[in-house]
């Protein structure tokens, strides 16, 4: 299943949208044409914002409940289209098979866990007198413009849409280009589960973007994307005075720590590495590693980079997909070179092969420095950049030497440094002896520029509503009418 002229949803109606203006989505794996997307214009934005606001009073009133309810019929509608669903992730920026279900699975279970948590969402109460009452109400913020990455779009764009709506906000949905027609499937199956105008959408590159973000009747603003664009968004929602919920870039380092298995780390780190191809938000992003355990570490993690399973998506045995698009590769790739050149040593791949697609091989370089972009930026690629410290205190004060603030993972058998490095690290999810994982309701909240705001968890039904303050008197000259 996927979407014909469908590239814009203002209420009941689909349209094509767009002016003259399109782009052509491909394969990253094989270069093959998967679409052309219109993009979307300012009018576009106009209609899906004016259908949002008409439909807002009718959904903020509906009971909770029925809101909850109307979120599982979505959950359920989107659980049928699975399949397709994951095919068109993997068609559109690679992500191999299993994965690809993997993220829609976890996008169904972020619906049913809200549907389930909204109705229950509630404020508290205080008792000044024994005439009067204080007591703070949730109310839904309004209309909420919900942006959503390439990297994971099904489960993104869920956990998001789902604890909007089921808090009483209408939304407008702007998916990534680099994966338009999985959004807009997804937003299709999830509209029609919902009263019209509850979820909304417009397809486009950045242009439609800056149309929606700088849209005046806009609430709020959640945005999962680049640093760069979270910046630009922060910018548009202050002079409209829309609140902003950002996941942004992150470099997130892995600290692996004196007296582990250098084989346990290194297959610890080529997961945080190479999973996705290195395209998750949380993916390890610089490894600092203690120089007693360092030589063994950087044999196994160059030995497993090596032996990964490179190929499309669709194909069951693949471990290692392609990166998203030409574009990125050059990117990826621009930094190992650099890295390379500055005094990295390159122990495994680097180099871009022959053939059709975008794939690029699991790189491990090492003796890099903090200097290096590898190191300092975010490169969202399969890429391991390793340098060794002297200590554990000199690993914490590197990994804390950044302007990102997204997530850190520590490796140790020593529970005094993992207490030390969750009190210490800037960062605002610390993982210890696992780069992935955690209870399933876990919440994230970024620091500094990876952005702001809970994510995903109950917290994140905070952040789509506003407290209300009232106190209530009920001793008046004459009574109170009942």
């Amino acid at each position: 299943m996927r979407p014909g002229d469908r590239w814009t949803l203002a209420g009941a109606r689909w349209s094509r949208g767009g002016g003259d203006g399109a782009f052509t989505v491909t394969d990253p794996a094989t270069g093959e044409t998967v679409g052309e997307v219109p993009v979307g214009t300012a009018v576009d934005v106009a209609a899906a914002v004016a259908a949002a606001t008409r439909a807002g009073p009718g959904w903020a009133a509906t009971a909770p409940a029925a809101r909850g309810a109307a979120l599982h019929a979505a959950a359920s509608a989107v659980e049928r289209y699975a399949d397709d669903l994951a095919a068109l992730v993997t068609a559109e920026m690679g992500k191999p098979a299993d994965d690809a279900l993997g993220g829609v699975q976890a996008g169904i279970g972020t619906l049913r866990q809200y549907a389930e948590l909204g109705p229950l969402h509630g404020g508290r109460s205080l008792q000044g007198g024994w005439s009067a009452a204080d007591f703070m109400a949730r109310e839904p913020l309004g209309l909420v413009a919900v942006v959503t990455p390439w990297n994971d779009p099904v489960a993104i764009a869920c956990g998001l849409i789902g604890a909007a709506v089921v808090t009483g906000n209408t939304v407008v949905h702007k998916p990534s280009e680099r994966t338009p027609h999985t959004g807009a499937l997804l937003t299709e199956l999830l509209a029609e589960a919902l009263p019209a105008g509850v979820v909304n959408m417009v397809s486009g590159d950045g242009t439609t973007g800056e149309a929606l973000a700088s849209h005046p009747d806009l609430d709020a603003i959640a945005h999962v994307g680049s640093t760069r664009t979270g910046r630009r968004v922060a910018e548009l929602a202050a002079a409209s005075g829309a609140r902003t919920l950002l996941e942004n870039g992150g470099a997130d380092p892995l600290i692996v720590d004196a007296g582990v298995d250098p084989a346990w780390a290194a297959e610890q780190a080529a997961t945080g590495c190479f999973a996705n191809a290195g395209q998750i938000c949380t993916s390890v992003e610089r490894i600092y590693v203690h120089g007693a355990v360092a030589k063994d570490f950087v044999a196994a993690l160059t030995a497993r980079a090596q032996a990964l399973r490179t190929g499309p998506g669709d194909d069951p045995s693949t471990e290692l997909g392609p990166l998203v698009d030409e574009r990125h590769r050059a990117q990826v790739h621009e930094q190992v070179e650099k890295a390379v050149a500055d005094g990295a040593r390159l122990r495994a791949g680097g180099r871009i092969p022959d053939g059709p697609g975008c794939f690029y091989p699991a790189t491990v370089l090492d003796y890099c420095t903090d200097q290096m972009a590898v190191m300092a930026e975010e490169t969202f690629g399969p890429v391991a950049p390793v340098r060794a410290v002297a200590s554990f205190e000199e690993a914490l004060d590197r990994a804390n030497r950044s302007r990102y603030g997204l997530a850190a993972t520590v490796l140790t058998r020593d529970m005094a440094h993992a207490q030390r490095a969750w009190r210490t690290l800037k960062a605002g999810t610390v993982k210890i002896n696992a780069v992935f994982g955690g209870a399933p309701g876990g919440a994230a909240t970024p620091r500094r520029a990876s952005g702001r705001g809970f994510g995903y968890g109950p917290e994140l039904l905070d952040e789509m509503t506003a407290v209300k303050v009232v106190h209530l008197q009920t001793d008046v000259p004459g009574g109170v009418t009942p």
